[in-house]
């Protein structure tokens, strides 16, 4: 197998792909993009046996073939080249050449024979959407999806099609984020499909903010989104996701209406002196004002004053400072509206203007 490429036609599907590949593995081989040479063009394939990346880029090829190259190794000498230069490949026995110019690096393969098959995906249904709308869906709920819980089942992104409308869900928890897709999405009967953690930012990182529109091909037990010449091939998780609708707290029939960007700012400065384990924030909403106050271990404190309109005299309530920021930041709309039943309730943060996302944040006790 021989082929020439430009470097930076290269570093393009190489970076695309590196992420997908695990710094520890139960498999040498999973250590290894698969490079396969064939018809003007090369394919660079990783995997970590749960998501799997293809991504490909025009070369000159000299003679076809397949091989597997250590991955980390093979994106840090082309991104080491210089700017511009043209780039060799050529595998002979068990090892591999890469030069360019005066450089050149032997790296050691494996066969590809050794490379982890891609599981046949039975395409059961095709959802087209735009670009920037699935990127809108992961953006805003993904950051509340659970890391390497017992529950396995929250450690992913919930998709949800029911009755012609898409939506995702995320929780770890102690927090819960809802957004939905504004317009209808025809699957022939409703679908919930929770995808894990590691296909849903590889998901993000994938897109763009384009108005094109891009294929989520939905199967049995994978999902797959095909953008360009790159294919994200993710299994799904097999458990059922928690009754989500059941922490959406009812009966908030106290509210406090706030300047987004003022109450982000301040919480930002508060959690300077909150604890660092806890990371908790105490809220006292007092006829109009919002007093945010954080205290740590070593007796420093911190109070912040705000202005905000409130449907009730007073209440004094606790909450992790990260979990309130994580879903201001989500929300884009000038004002917020913060919903409560009473200090031992959660929270139904939401955007005063008909906004698509919400959030759910548990109380503190403090």
């Amino acid at each position: 197998m021989k082929f020439d490429i430009q470097r930076e036609v290269f570093l393009q599907p190489l970076t695309q792909v590196i992420g997908v590949v695990e710094r520890k593995q139960t498999l040498p081989v999973l250590a290894n993009f698969l490079i396969s040479a064939r018809d003007g063009e090369i394919t660079i394939t990783g995997t970590d046996m749960e998501v799997e990346l293809i991504a490909a880029a025009p070369a000159d090829v000299k003679s076809e073939g397949e091989i597997t190259l250590p991955a980390r190794k093979l994106v840090d000498i082309v991104r080491a080249l210089p700017d511009g230069v043209s780039i060799g490949v050529t595998i002979e026995g068990d090892k591999a050449t890469v030069s360019s110019g005066r450089s050149r690096f032997t790296l050691a393969t494996l066969p590809a024979t050794e490379f982890p098959a891609t599981d046949q995906v039975e395409t059961l249904e095709t959802v087209k959407i735009q670009e920037l709308e699935l990127k809108r869906l992961l953006d805003k709920t993904s950051f509340a999806m659970a890391n390497q819980d017992v529950r396995y089942y929250l450690n992913g992104l919930l998709f949800e099609f029911r009755d012609g409308q898409l939506r995702t869900v995320a929780t770890d928890g102690h927090r819960l984020a809802i957004c939905d897709h504004p317009s209808p999405v025809q699957l022939s009967s409703d679908r919930q499909l929770i995808v894990p953690r590691k296909g849903v930012l590889e998901l993000a990182r994938m897109l763009a903010d384009s108005e094109d529109e891009v294929e989520f091909a939905l199967g049995k037990n994978h999902v797959r989104l095909v953008r360009g010449k790159a294919v994200l091939t993710s299994k799904l998780i097999d458990g059922r996701f928690p009754d989500y609708e059941a922490v959406i707290p009812v009966g908030t029939d106290r509210e406090i209406k706030i300047d987004r960007d003022a109450f982000t700012h301040a919480l930002q400065r508060a959690a300077i002196l909150s604890n660092e384990k806890y990371r908790g924030v105490r809220l006292e909403a007092n006829g109009n004002t919002v007093k945010i106050i954080a205290h740590n271990p070593q007796h420093e404190e911190a109070v912040e004053e705000l202005e905000a309109d409130m449907n009730f005299e007073q209440m004094a309530v606790g909450f992790n400072v990260t979990y309130l920021l994580d879903a201001l930041m989500a929300l884009l709309t000038p004002n917020v509206s913060m919903a409560l039943r009473d200090a031992n309730s959660s929270c139904l943060i939401s955007g005063l203007d008909e906004s698509p996302d919400r959030h759910v944040v548990m109380p503190l006790k403090l």
